[in-house]
């Protein structure tokens, strides 16, 4: 098939897949609720089954169920044996319940469609869905199986949905992240690493104006570790450790017993982030007397280039058979594509449809893009190797 003739073909259906994305944005699925994601997910395996896939519902007993899809054996595909092209998306928000009434679906003038959820990433659900579609009304043949996995609790860190991802990475020749794009549809290429950590010190109660001498002030202790903590920041290499949240003492007059503080840490290569991790867990009290407890960790490594170059350079070429003129550029931060790359599986992100704003009240999508990432999307499917 002439690859110019897909643009004009989604395009003729951006109507129908704008009001899908519509449908998705305006069922509200915030991560932690569980009824919502189960029925949302419910009903976007009935849409996946029209398409034509093999769908299957994954029980979670803490989240919301994820879902697997895939087209029926041997259907469209060149070679069934052949190892699966992965496409991961999720469908879990960070808007809550009731953000409709203030940041409803809608199109402005300039073909913006805004709504929660619908950058990050309601829209790129309803995209795999037409594509998908589009081989089939196209009569095409794919070179290899196509694999939907869809989570429900990215948005929070995929602590129920890590292992299946990863299980199905191992499987597939190649990942295809449909996270939404950096400014003017920029794919991602490289996403930080990112480590979350609990400091918890003790010390010792005591009256602070009558026998401040028999306290040990953990918050004391806690300001020895912040600057730690914060000179271990490069700024040149991309490294960054910042306390956000500090808790401390009871009142003004006690040596406070206890303190906490939250830490955050991003890096681009594994090596950074090993670095920083040993460094703050092997953290050691400097006020004499206290406690000095560390948990967390790493959790998600670095999504560098050596494992998405390849495939963004393909991703270009291809574009230019589409008459696209694709770019590369990095976040600070992650995605699932940042567990699939550690693997060392060919990983490309940011593919989902151009807008801006995610999590931000002005989140929205550019309409008139709908029919090129569609097209663009197909084209990958059709054309990339490993």
């Amino acid at each position: 098939m002439d690859p110019l003739q897909l643009i004009p073909f989604f395009k003729k259906q951006e109507p129908q897949i704008l009001e899908t994305i519509g449908e998705h944005v305006k069922e509200e699925t915030p991560t932690d609720e569980k009824d919502r994601l189960d029925a949302f997910a419910a009903r976007l395996a009935d849409r996946f089954t029209g398409a034509g896939l093999e769908t299957e519902l994954l029980p979670n007993r803490t989240r919301g169920n994820h879902l697997r899809a895939r087209f029926r054996k041997g259907e469209y595909v060149v070679d069934p044996a052949s190892a699966p092209a992965l496409l991961l998306c999720h469908y879990d928000t960070v808007w809550p319940v009731g953000s409709l009434e203030t940041h409803p679906f809608r199109v402005d003038e300039q073909g913006w469609a805004y709504g929660p959820g619908i950058f990050d990433m309601q829209s790129s659900l309803a995209l795999v869905e037409y594509v998908l579609r589009g081989v089939q009304s196209l009569n095409l043949r794919l070179p290899r199986p196509v694999t939907v996995l869809v989570t429900s609790d990215e948005e929070v860190g995929s602590q129920t949905s890590r292992a299946l991802i990863e299980e199905e990475a191992r499987r597939a020749a190649y990942v295809l992240v449909m996270e939404p794009p950096l400014p003017g549809g920029v794919l991602k290429t490289t996403r930080k690493g990112g480590a979350h950590y609990a400091l918890s010190i003790t010390g010792r109660a005591a009256h602070a104006g009558v026998e401040p001498e028999k306290g040990i002030s953990a918050v004391q202790e806690l300001a020895h570790q912040i600057l730690a903590l914060h000179s271990l920041t490069d700024l040149v290499a991309g490294t960054t450790v910042n306390v956000g949240v500090v808790t401390a003492g009871t009142r003004p007059n006690v040596v406070a017993a206890h303190a906490e503080a939250l830490i955050d840490v991003r890096a681009w290569t594994g090596a950074e982030m090993a670095r920083v991790n040993s460094e703050v867990m092997g953290l050691e009290s400097s006020v004499a007397g206290t406690e000095v407890e560390v948990t967390g960790g790493i959790n998600r490594p670095p999504l560098e280039r050596t494992v998405t170059g390849s495939l963004f350079e393909q991703a270009r070429a291809i574009g230019q058979t589409l008459g696209l003129d694709l770019h590369e550029a990095g976040t600070g931060g992650g995605s699932d594509g940042n567990l699939t790359g550690a693997l060392g599986v060919p990983t490309l992100d940011g593919l989902g449809i151009p807008g801006h704003g995610a999590h931000a009240d002005h989140e929205h999508i550019e309409v008139d893009t709908i029919g090129e990432r569609a097209a663009l999307l197909t084209a990958l499917l059709m054309e990339l190797t490993t």
